[in-house]
């Protein structure tokens, strides 16, 4: 069986390239043992959103969002599309100054953005707690509910998907799979998550866990994307466990919460002591939350890298002589994988086509971190 292109991993990331190699012209095998959009895409809370932590994850997250932005309308249902828009909400006059930072820097760059007062983001969210010092609104940010919208992209590649079954071995022809079968391919794409230093030993990407709550239907309780401004702080500055006040409204009424982050952890268990902790945050923000009523607890593994940047594009010069000569990686998006699914989409077909990318890809190069 020969194909231009073979893709290891049907979660958001491995289905977005599925669609945009089909849209180039490519055939398509996407390999995938688990379950279409299972893995870190169903432990990921949907929200599309721009991101500021380094001038490249700008340009991957804004590219991103204008991609979904666009694809919005062809979206089904199921796949619950909504512009809540983020509020990044301060909770003193020191998280203001990074509001006003922030809203520079968006600015500058052609992202729209509000910034809120005390009153106004009361008016905004009436369950948020007073004397938060305001918020900044990027009205643009979004939301989608990720394993129907991975679904969905690998539908439309029309991809022939080897659904329960394992790449075992990449190969400089191909990848055999567990049953025995050997997938020919022009070039090899590795979109396996925190699964991917498996197949590509050597790659620098760990797993880094995290959990999520989901409420019963309180409708209007929460209104936008809310992300304490803190959550960079904690959510980033080191290998420490840590928590962050991060609420997300769904289609349904419910509340999606989150967000935790752990290294080390190799258990899926849910842990009760991060789910405490994750909660408690969330009273500080919103005092009335501990009256509703979790309906389930759950965890994921992201890919992580040193960085915090993907791995995207042609591995080369590297020690992996062994396997494929057009081996490209697609992997280490961590907590912005549904994010910049679709910028990392275009960016591989367009490498793989020989066209220019919208963007520089240089960054996201794995060049960078082949241990």
């Amino acid at each position: 069986m020969n194909y231009d292109v073979t893709i290891l991993g049907a979660g958001i990331v491995g289905a977005a390239c599925a669609n945009e190699c089909a849209r180039a012209g490519l055939s398509v095998a996407v390999v995938e043992p688990r379950v279409v959009g299972g893995g870190a895409t169903a432990a990921g809370m949907g929200h599309i959103v721009v991101m500021d932590d380094s001038a490249a994850q700008f340009a991957l997250t804004r590219y991103s969002q204008q991609l979904w932005n666009a694809l919005a309308p062809q979206l089904p249902d199921d796949c619950e599309f909504r512009p809540t828009g983020t509020l990044w909400v301060a909770a003193d006059e020191e998280e203001m100054a990074e509001v006003q930072r922030k809203a520079e820097f968006y600015e500058t760059r052609g992202v729209p953005v509000e910034i809120l007062d005390e009153q106004q983001l009361a008016a905004a969210e009436p369950n948020l707690r007073r004397g938060l010092a305001g918020a900044l609104l990027v009205a643009q940010d979004s939301v989608v509910y990720p394993p129907c919208a991975a679904k969905f992209l690998l539908n439309q590649s029309g991809a022939t998907i080897f659904a329960g079954r394992a790449a075992v071995e990449i190969t400089p022809d191909g990848v055999n799979l567990d049953d025995g079968t050997t997938l020919s391919s022009g070039a090899i794409v590795n979109a396996t998550g925190h699964w991917s230093p498996e197949l590509t030993p050597g790659i620098a990407v760990k797993k880094r866990k995290g959990h999520l709550i989901i409420t019963d239907r309180y409708p209007d309780f929460v209104r936008h994307q809310l992300i304490e401004l803190g959550y960079l702080k904690n959510a980033h500055a080191s290998d420490a466990d840590s928590v962050a006040f991060n609420a997300q409204p769904r289609a349904t009424g419910q509340i999606l919460l989150g967000s935790s982050r752990q290294f080390g952890a190799e258990t899926s268990a849910s842990e009760p002591q991060m789910v405490n902790a994750m909660l408690q945050r969330a009273a500080e923000y919103m005092p009335n939350i501990g009256r509703l009523s979790a309906l389930r607890v759950w965890t994921g593994f992201r890919a992580a890298t040193p960085d915090h940047l993907p791995l995207i594009g042609r591995l080369e010069n590297s020690a992996l002589s062994t396997q494929h000569s057009a081996l490209y990686l697609a992997t280490g998006h961590e907590g912005l994988g549904i994010t910049t699914s679709l910028g990392t989409a275009q960016i591989i077909a367009d490498l793989l086509t020989g066209r220019e990318t919208a963007i520089d890809a240089t960054p996201y190069s794995p060049k960078r971190n082949v241990a």
